[in-house]
């Protein structure tokens, strides 16, 4: 099955944009009358036979388009703390996008070890995911914020931030949220939030989520939390 991102897709012809064209006729050398499928990012699952085959804009004729496509009934939101190997945010982006998810942010803490990150890059990664995992819906990736200026930022549903500073009053996810909700979920930096953040977080209806007893490098425990709301919405 050869999947093709269309995010500006229109009926019932369509013409891919040089790169995917040249994807389509020079790397997988497909011909005219081939099937391929497309998705638009936001819920469109479309099948469309190739009419041309120029390598700089292949026409397709759109067949059939399915509507919101394996959607999801839930909403995840990640706000996490980007890692100083993009590496490993790049991993989490993909695996995260595989399993399911619908928001980023990157966020800057003050133990951040990473202050800037190339949204155009990582927005590839996700991307590439969308496509190789059949996903008729792209994660919005938002730009990196401060952490002092992402708690400002309004969000209808349940609040959560993980944190290694103490036991004290941490649930896991399954006691914290209801299946089916709304879920904005904050994960630190490889040195953890600081108490001021914690309790500035607290304090604006953040809620303190444990992720268990062994100690997780930041992408995997972004990574944890988006299994655990998709296993608790299965």
């Amino acid at each position: 099955m050869h999947i093709f991102y269309t995010p500006d897709i229109t009926q019932p012809t369509y013409t891919l944009n040089e790169e995917e064209s040249k994807h389509c006729i020079r790397v997988l050398r497909l011909p005219v009358g081939t099937l391929i499928y497309l998705v638009d990012g936001k819920g469109g699952f479309y099948t469309a036979e190739i009419a041309t085959d120029n390598p700089k804009k292949v026409s397709l004729k759109v067949l059939n388009v399915e509507t919101d496509y394996q959607k999801r009934n839930h909403y995840l939101h990640v706000a996490v703390a980007p890692t100083k190997n993009i590496d490993r945010i790049e991993w989490f982006l993909e695996k995260a996008t595989e399993l399911g998810i619908d928001e980023i942010t990157p966020i800057i803490s003050d133990r951040s070890e990473r202050k800037v990150v190339k949204e155009d890059r990582l927005n590839k990664v996700i991307t590439s995911a969308v496509k190789q995992s059949i996903k008729a819906y792209h994660p919005k990736l938002n730009e990196a914020i401060s952490l002092d200026a992402f708690l400002k930022l309004p969000f209808e549903g349940d609040k959560l931030i993980a944190h290694c500073i103490n036991n004290a009053g941490k649930k896991y996810i399954s006691d914290l949220v209801k299946p089916h909700g709304r879920y904005l979920i904050m994960i630190g930096p490889e040195g953890d939030f600081t108490s001021d953040e914690v309790d500035n977080a607290l304090n604006k209806g953040f809620k303190a989520l444990t992720l268990g007893d062994n100690r997780l490098r930041t992408e995997t425990a972004a990574l944890s939390v988006c299994f655990e709301i998709n296993y608790l919405n299965r």
